[in-house]
Order: structure tokens, then C-alpha cells, then sequence
């Protein structure tokens, strides 16, 4: 399998999330870190080109768990950048009870074979993956969910819903959110918040895409990116605005304007106690659900902007408690977001009352009479509030807490159509 350079080991153990542990004499010469820079600070992850991570590690720390361990060569990368050929065996750590708490890793650099020879092959699949990790575009449901729900406002009035204009709003709405994604992504590496935050979620609910982190595009390629993708909804927004009238371009200018400055300078609204998810509340609630509805109908209407409330508190929700794990870099960076304001353990009370008042609002809009009982099918949708907000209050400084992320994402998605089905069902024929 080759020669051990100069007898040189390394040992590497990290927590379940990948966050070094203990970084062994070894690992200091062959990885040129020292283990204050390491420890509670990188993850083994770090070490590695970001496609190797997605398209092998998982999988390899998965072998390592299913079989006792996994044995196989791969290429690492060093503080400088470089890239040396290596081999590597995984084992599952275990505490006194002999539940699995970690990995431990010991590499052995190889001597006799270059990088181009172990580097692990990135499959097209992976490239694909590639791209949907750094625009995030498994949480496009923010956007799907409130134009679905526009247009079933649009068909509960009474009016007919083009499904080619729904389709080019969807489209349009997509494009703008993708540009917001990759945007704060950029500015979010500028100002050194996703640098220095380690609690970030491996599956993407916090923290950023970590594109750039990990080695998956530069800094440039995500600004250009995002200027890319900013300039096709613009030419998407060009027929929405023949169709549909000047309302739409506001609409559509207060959603770029707000998405961008989310965490661009000179406003970073992200960082103004609260702006941030009141921005995200309204134009992801009120305002894209009335924007929708205006596309189908050529109206700015209040039935629509009603609608998106419940979305807009949902969608807020989201957001404010993916911010719990990113307190420790938002506080240091100066991104004063409602959790860094108020402090983890008082900020649990701001997510209770979100998600009341996302169903609250739907029940209050059934008894003044503006939506018909059958969107109170909604209130199923709550049950995964009650869930995340236990979760909340007792992991709200843990790992632990991902389910009550998770949860929350479901609880918006669900809520939505649940609210498009009954308003829908709930049309004159």
C-alpha cells in the first residue's frame, strides 16, 4: 500500500459532525497545522477537495460504521493548498456505553504513488450535486410554496389559472432566490462569518452552501454566479411584467434589492436585530404570494397578501432557527441577527411565537370570513411545530437541535399545501 514517509503517522479523531478532536504530533507535520488551529476549530472535512467529500467520505464513514472500518487511498490537502497521495483507515469511536460518538482517522502519506494515481474518480452525478450544494436548490420551497399558494388564491376568487404564466413565475421567483443564495454566500465569505462557523449543519441547514469553504467554487465564481443568475430573472421578469403590469417589477425590485443587501454592505439586513427576518417573512410571505395572484389576475389584491402571512411567519421561522447554531460566528463577525441580540437560551420564545402566529393568523382569517373553514386543514401542519419547539427548548445550544431545523422546513412546506389545496378545493367550479 506503500511507505510510510520517515515512519510519519497521522491520528485524527473528530465528533460525529466532523470536528477535530485531537490532532496527533503526526498530523501537525503531514497536514502543516498546529493543533490550536485545529482543534474545536476545522473539521477532518477541511482536509479534503470538496467533490471528494460529497461524492466518497460520506459513504466511506458509513462503511466505516456498517463494517468496523474502511481501508482505502485518497489524496489529502495540506495548510498550503497542495495536494499529497495518502492512505487512510476509519474506524467508528465509541464512548464507555459503546454508542458511536465519532470517527477516528489514521493516515499514512504515500511515497511509492503520485495524487493523480489514488485520487478518488468524481462521478457525474457528483458534479451535478456540486452544483445544487452551492446554489442550495433543495430549499427552493420557500419560493415554490407561496407562488402555489397565489395562484390558488387567483382560483378561489374566481379567475382562471394560466398554468404557462404559473410556470414562468415559478421560474422567475426561482432564478431570484438562487441569485439571493449565492449572493449572501459571497458577502457572507467576505465579512468571515462562514469562515469562522464550524456549527454549521452537513446537510446544508445552516451556515451557508460552504461552497466556497470547500473548495467547490471560488469566491469570484459565486459572485458571477449570482450576477448570472440575477440577470435571467430579469430576462424572465421582462414577459411578467408585459403580462402582468409596473406592480410587478416593484414587486419583483423589492425582492432583489432585499435579497441582496440581506448580507451586502452597505446594509447587511441580516445583521440590523430583526431586519432581517422581517425582510425574509414579508417577501417570501405576503408579498410572493401577492405577486403570484397579480400575474393570474392583473391585480394587486389583499386577499393575496393575506395569504402569504402564514407563510411569511413560516418562512421567517425557518430562518430564525437555523440561526441558533451560527450565534458563536454571527456574534464575532458583528451579524446581530435576533438570536446573537437575545442570546440562544431567551430567543427560544421568539420561535414559539412565529409558529402561533402563523396558525393563529390562519384561523383568524377563517372567522373574519376571508378564507373559507377548509384551509383550516392547515392546522395539521402544526403538529410539527409543537414537535420542533420541544426540541428547541431542550437542544437549543446541540447538535441535537437538526431535527427541529428539519422540522420546521417540513412544517412551512406542508403548511403550503395544505393552504393551496383548500383554497383550491374550496373554488367555484
Amino acid at each position: 500500500m506503500g511507505i510510510m514517509s520517515k515512519g510519519l503517522k497521522s491520528i485524527i479523531t473528530c465528533d460525529l459532525d466532523g470536528k477535530v478532536e485531537t490532532f496527533s504530533e503526526g498530523a501537525e507535520q503531514l497536514f502543516g497545522y498546529n493543533e490550536d488551529e485545529v482543534i474545536g476549530k476545522m473539521r477532518v472535512s477541511d482536509f479534503s477537495d470538496g467533490q471528494v467529500v460529497l461524492g466518497h467520505v460520506i459513504g466511506w464513514l458509513d462503511e466505516s460504521v456498517k463494517n468496523g472500518k474502511w481501508e482505502g487511498e485518497t489524496t489529502f490537502l495540506k495548510k498550503d493548498g497542495s495536494e499529497f497521495p495518502a492512505k487512510i483507515k476509519i474506524t467508528p469511536t465509541k464512548d464507555k456505553n459503546g454508542e458511536h460518538i465519532g470517527y477516528c482517522g489514521v493516515t499514512t502519506k504515500l511515497d511509492d504513488k503520485t495524487s493523480e494515481q489514488v485520487r478518488p474518480k468524481i462521478n457525474f452525478m457528483t458534479q451535478i450535486f456540486t452544483w445544487v450544494v452551492i446554489m442550495r436548490l433543495p430549499f427552493l420551497s420557500a419560493t415554490i410554496m407561496p407562488i402555489l399558494v397565489g395562484a390558488a388564491v387567483a382560483k378561489f376568487l374566481g379567475y382562471t389559472v394560466d398554468w404557462y404564466w404559473l410556470g414562468v413565475t415559478l421560474l422567475g421567483g426561482s432564478l431570484l432566490h438562487i441569485g439571493t443564495n449565492t449572493s449572501n454566500d459571497y458577502f457572507d465569505h467576505l465579512s468571515g462569518t462562514d469562515n469562522l462557523n464550524y456549527n454549521y449543519s452537513n446537510k446544508g441547514l445552516n451556515g451557508g452552501s460552504r461552497g466556497i469553504q470547500m473548495g467547490l467554487i471560488s469566491p469570484y465564481g459565486v459572485r458571477n454566479l449570482s450576477i448570472t443568475v440575477f440577470a435571467l430573472s430579469v430576462l424572465v421578469g421582462i414577459p411578467l411584467i408585459q403580462k402582468a403590469g409596473m406592480p410587478i417589477l416593484w414587486l419583483g425590485l423589492i425582492g432583489f434589492l432585499s435579497g441582496l443587501f440581506y448580507t451586502a454592505p452597505p446594509f447587511r439586513f441580516a445583521s440590523r436585530k430583526g431586519m432581517g427576518e422581517l425582510l425574509i417573512g414579508l417577501n417570501f410571505g405576503p408579498l410572493m404570494v401577492a405577486g403570484s395572484t397579480l400575474v393570474q389576475t392583473g391585480q394587486l389584491l389583499p386577499e393575496a397578501f393575506l395569504a402569504g402571512i402564514p407563510l411569511g411567519f413560516l418562512i421567517a421561522a425557518v430562518v430564525y432557527i437555523n440561526e441558533f447554531p451560527d450565534h458563536d460566528s454571527d456574534k464575532a463577525t458583528g451579524k446581530n441577527t435576533l438570536i446573537v441580540v437575545f442570546g440562544p437560551e431567551k430567543a427560544r420564545a421568539g420561535y414559539v411565537a412565529l409558529v402561533s402566529g402563523a396558525f393563529l393568523s390562519i384561523v383568524f382569517l377563517v372567522l373574519n370570513g376571508t378564507f373559507p373553514s377548509l384551509i383550516l386543514i392547515t392546522l395539521l401542519a402544526s403538529y410539527f411545530g409543537v414537535t420542533s419547539i420541544q426540541t428547541l427548548y431542550k437542544y437549543y445550544n446541540d447538535r441535537l437541535l437538526e431535527p427541529a431545523n428539519w422540522g420546521t422546513i417540513i412544517m412551512h412546506s406542508v403548511t403550503g399545501l395544505l393552504l393551496f389545496t383548500g383554497l383550491w378545493l374550496a373554488a367555484p367550479v
